[in-house]
């Protein structure tokens, strides 16, 4: 307050001008919820970096080195190598090539999809019958499943081709049995559809069993009394699942979907490692494979990391639609 004596005696006690016992603790205070917000945005980050930096470290700077290897013409040499830059040529020869339109991007797409498709509905199906099973059968049966699961995919493939072997596999012996193919002459790896449908069973077992779990996991946040409620109505069991579970745990079947993608596009190792796939038949040829085979058995890397990028940019594509989809889901659900 500001006392002062006018010339009638009086005592004037207006405020003071400029308030300057109350800007201070007024700025003060903007100061530290200033500092707080900054706090609270850098302080995620930095708890983060570490794991950032090792993820940069390996992920990042890899994919920086095949981006430049997929501009240049690169020539190993004794102790190192030479690459010179020829720009896009190496995509422009790839986009242009007809095993690529007709070989390579079609076996990769349509046996990712088939592989995921089936991949989800039969892990589905098991989460669906552990959910009903009894404690003692439910651990029996989580454990065999989770067998096939742990099985490394080199050990899985070489089952898968036992059993298919020409002359002497169980399934030829069994179709030759029932006279619908001469196991002598007929050999399930030199054609494109035996061959991939191998595969498919092979990736569908090996992958099947992280579905089943995660979807029983979604499964178990489910209240029972949404399903009296549903059979209190009427409903079917058909109805029950479309109804009630799908819409219930809709993101967990987005995120299986969206692992099971990334997965399966980039298959390597039970296509190359099968009789056929590690370069002899083109016919057989997806993606990983065709990009390796560029690389190192024809010592072409600039074609070869070409395709590799187009396959990372496939699965980003991909795996974009899909976190966009489940984002929208979850604002839908707020």
């Amino acid at each position: 307050m500001k006392s002062t004596i006018n010339g009638g005696g009086a005592t004037d006690t207006r405020p003071a001008v400029g308030g300057g016992r109350e800007a201070g603790p007024r700025t003060a205070s903007e100061a530290a919820r200033r500092r707080k917000q900054l706090t609270a945005v850098t302080r995620p980050w930095l708890l983060l970096a570490p794991a950032l930096v090792v993820l940069a470290a390996l992920l990042l700077w890899p994919l920086v080195q095949v981006g430049k290897l997929s501009l240049q013409d690169y020539e190993v040499k004794f102790g190192g190598g030479v690459g010179t830059w020829t720009g896009f040529d190496h995509y422009k020869d790839l986009l242009s090539s007809p095993l690529l339109w007709k070989t390579v991007l079609p076996n990769t797409v349509f046996f990712a999809v088939a592989c995921v498709g089936l991949t989800v509905v039969l892990g589905t199906l098991v989460a669906l019958l552990l959910n009903r099973l009894g404690t003692v059968w439910r651990f029996i049966c989580s454990t065999a499943i989770m067998a096939a699961w742990a099985m490394p995919a080199v050990t899985g493939t070489y089952v898968w081709i036992w059993l298919f072997q020409p002359e002497d596999g169980m399934f030829s012996k069994i179709a030759g049995g029932l006279g619908l193919i001469d196991p002598e002459t007929t050999n399930w790896f030199t054609e494109r559809l035996p061959f991939y449908a191998i595969a498919t069973l092979n990736v569908v077992h090996h992958g099947f069993p992280f579905v089943a779990i995660t979807v029983f996991a979604g499964l178990l946040t489910i209240p029972k009394e949404l399903y009296e409620a549903g059979m209190l109505d009427g409903a079917s069991a058909w109805q029950r699942f479309w109804n009630i579970t799908v819409p219930t745990i809709k993101p967990v079947f987005l995120v299986v979907t969206i692992l099971s993608t990334i997965w399966d596009f980039k298959v390597f190792t039970q296509i190359y490692i099968m009789p056929g796939g590690s370069g002899s038949n083109e016919d057989v040829y997806n993606l990983g494979v065709f990009s390796y085979n560029q690389a190192f058995a024809q010592n072409d890397y600039g074609t070869g990391s070409a395709a590799a990028i187009l396959l990372t940019v496939l699965l980003l594509a991909i795996t974009v639609v899909y976190i966009r989809t489940l984002f929208k889901q979850g604002e839908e659900d707020l």
